[in-house]
């Protein structure tokens, strides 16, 4: 590496440290990283540069900054409106004929994104360039992080409300297959923080031949005699750029946007969680044991237990919230309730009361998985419990299809993930309370004493499971260490990166035809989505938690070029909570990065009191580095579950379940014991 990559990597290093850190504040408020300087150096920006305030212009039903779709650039502060009575100051206000059309000719219905007052914190933005050539113009990619960072680094992203460069890396849309279609992509390497205001500027920027000059529609946007404001809105966007290290001469293109507030990405869950546990007090929910079964020293209860509903109708796949004047989820009154469906799995004859897991299944499956979890129930150390992720699970198929074919329903599959979340924390009351599930017959002993020990509960999420469980952690009084096993966040970063992806792609791209309405599609229903996966909830789960909650511990086990669930999706959820890496977390080799794990603070010790990352290397080929998933046999057989087969991965989660504690089984890199050395 040069000496500048060096500086910029370390001041990479530094920068998301400071953003994340943990601790148990339970304040709103978000941290506040310094900048990297041109020296390399971390300090705050010099008190004689001010971030200006911007001119306040009309939003516009489509940006002529990017006459390639209507929403280009993404995201983008000129589909937004203020709003004062808003967290951010800001609401969405994409116009309704803006988004993609489907195969029928339907626009996607964005009433329920315009309630939203900002973007996502996962955001990818976009934008199209004709003929950039990353290489020539030395853009940050996926394998070299660090040079986001540079002083003339030809991407800025800033964040204006506190002052400071953001990290990211670009690439250029993998699977467009023309190039018209392909979009420069560019994703933050940590979750934008909530309610603040970010400057995208581009500078310097070559085909494989020539500088390529300032954008024409850049210039006459700037010059708008019939737009003043929109024109001095940017003008100003251009000075804050500037004032961020941007060379003005050289400026491609510069816009702007508002990430969403955390009342706006979780306001809805927290308050039917708040809503719902009001109705129940101190006590248990209502539940009922429908079936018991022995076999190898373990019983299978399986039943229902009663959770107030905010669905629509049954509550049943297709129904959604139905919302108040203030947009928040009203009570069913003619269903006020749902029957959630559990199965637990308990040891017959332990040597004491057990600490029960709560687990969350994996991609669109069911409560059944905890079935698999027999033999390590029956060691007698343990008892687990499992209900269905509604929204993503088995029951949800159907209606997944249809919504694939017209995402105007997508608010469907949100707002019954939420539901879902909900779901998980009554699963946890029923088995803490003490006149819950250790009150019941068949949660007793033959001699009379409980099988399990309520208040020593934790949860455990595979795959999806992982990707739902750190938002369900993150709203959760029931649990306090949490097991995510080949985990990530933001679902519209992992599904074109995901061997999971061409099934449900095979029905997708005959609705959504072009490449770019592909892209922005996903990005429009994350605005959705967010309120149901890690993507809304992740920065208050290790530390700025909400109020009353407590900070969680993660236990987080990744698979070294996973199939499924992207490396680069972990990397990001990681540096967004704060948590560390094993280290070494590879062979010498293994990962195509300049920096592996860049911006994730190594631990080196093997008994480790905080959340953490362990990597485990199955022997599989790197990944690939653009947004295409993993195929068989070129990238070897996927590692996404092999963890549940290799006998130290599966003591280490039991023995953090256990007792809380992370005890790392390798003296360097984890490498399972089925790799030849």
């Amino acid at each position: 590496m040069t000496n500048s990559l060096s500086r910029a990597t370390i001041a990479f290093t530094l920068l998301l440290a400071s953003c994340s850190s943990e601790s148990s504040t339970n304040s709103a408020s978000s941290p506040t990283p310094p900048v990297a300087t041109s020296t390399g150096t971390l300090a705050p920006l010099p008190t004689t540069t001010t971030i200006a305030p911007l001119v306040e212009a009309d939003p516009l039903p489509c940006d002529p900054l990017d006459n390639s779709a209507c929403l280009l650039p993404w995201p983008n502060d000129a589909f937004t409106t203020a709003d004062s009575a808003t967290a951010s100051g800001r609401r969405l206000a994409i116009d309704p004929a803006a988004p993609p059309r489907n195969a029928s000719g339907k626009v996607i219905d964005v009433t329920d994104q315009n309630r939203g007052d900002g973007f996502s914190p996962g955001s990818t933005i976009l934008v199209h360039v004709p003929e950039i050539d990353l290489d020539k113009s030395g853009i940050a990619q996926s394998t070299n992080i660090g040079r986001s960072l540079e002083p003339q680094a030809p991407i800025l992203l800033l964040d204006t409300t506190i002052g400071s460069r953001w990290p990211y890396w670009a690439e250029l849309d993998a699977r467009a297959t023309a190039a018209d279609q392909q979009l420069l992509m560019i994703h933050p390497a940590n979750s934008l923080l909530e309610g603040h205001h970010y400057v995208v500027a581009l500078q310097h920027l070559m085909t494989a031949t020539s500088d390529i000059p300032r954008a024409e529609a850049f210039v006459q946007a700037l010059a708008d005699t019939q737009n003043t404001a929109r024109a001095e809105h940017l003008s100003g966007v251009l000075q804050q750029a500037v004032s961020g290290g941007a060379d003005q001469s050289a400026v491609y293109m510069a816009w702007d946007f508002t990430v969403a507030s955390s009342q706006s990405l979780a306001g809805r869950l927290l308050h039917i969680r708040t809503d719902a546990y009001a109705s129940v007090g101190s006590s248990a929910p209502g539940f009922s044991v429908s079936d018991t079964s022995e076999a190898g020293g373990v019983r299978t209860i399986a039943g229902t237990f009663e959770v107030p509903n905010y669905l629509t109708g049954t509550g049943g796949p297709g129904s959604t919230f139905d919302l108040d004047a203030d947009g928040l989820p009203r009570r069913n009154q003619t269903t006020p309730t749902l029957d959630a469906p559990f199965i637990c799995l308990v040891p017959t004859a332990p040597v004491a009361p057990t600490p029960v897991v709560v687990y969350g299944h994996g991609l669109l499956g069911s409560r059944a998985e905890v079935l698999g979890l027999q033999p390590i129930v029956g060691l007698g150390r343990l008892s687990v419990c499992g209900s269905d992720w509604i929204g993503m699970s088995a029951g949800d198929i159907p209606n997944l299809a249809g919504i694939l074919t017209d995402m105007s329903n997508f608010n469907q599959q949100a707002d019954r993930l939420q539901q879902g979340l909900l779901n998980m924390q009554f699963l946890g009351r029923a088995i803490n309370a003490s006149d819950g599930f250790v009150a019941d017959s068949n949660f007793i002993g033959g001699n009379g004493d409980p099988l399990i020990a309520p208040g020593r509960t934790s949860l455990l999420g595979n795959s999806q499971g992982g990707i739902l469980g750190g938002a369900a952690s993150a709203v959760s009084t029931e649990w306090t260490n949490v097991v995510l096993g080949v985990p990530g966040i933001n679902y519209s970063l992992l599904l074109p990166r995901s061997s999971d992806w061409p099934q449900f792609e095979a029905v997708f791209n005959i609705a959504y035809a072009t490449d770019i309405d592909r892209v922005l599609t996903l990005q429009l229903i994350q605005l959705l989505w967010d309120r149901g996966e890690n993507d809304g909830y992740a920065q208050h789960l290790t530390s700025n938690t909400y109020q009353g909650i407590s900070p969680k511990k993660v236990l987080l086990i990744g698979a070294f070029g996973d199939h499924q669930v992207a490396n680069v999706s972990l990397d990001i959820l990681v540096r967004t909570i704060g948590a560390g890496v094993h280290a070494p977390a590879l062979r010498d080799g293994r990962s195509l990065d300049t920096m592996p794990f860049a911006g994730i603070e190594e631990v080196s010790d093997t008994i480790v009191d905080r959340s953490l990352l362990v990597m485990w290397d199955y022997g599989n080929p790197a990944p690939p580095t653009v947004n295409l998933p993993p195929t068989e046999p070129e990238f070897g057989e996927d590692p996404h579950g092999k963890g549940s087969s290799e006998p130290r991965v599966i003591q280490f989660a039991l023995a953090f379940l256990l007792d809380g504690v992370i005890t790392v089984p390798c003296d360097g890199p984890c490498v399972s014991d089925s790799v030849t050395p």
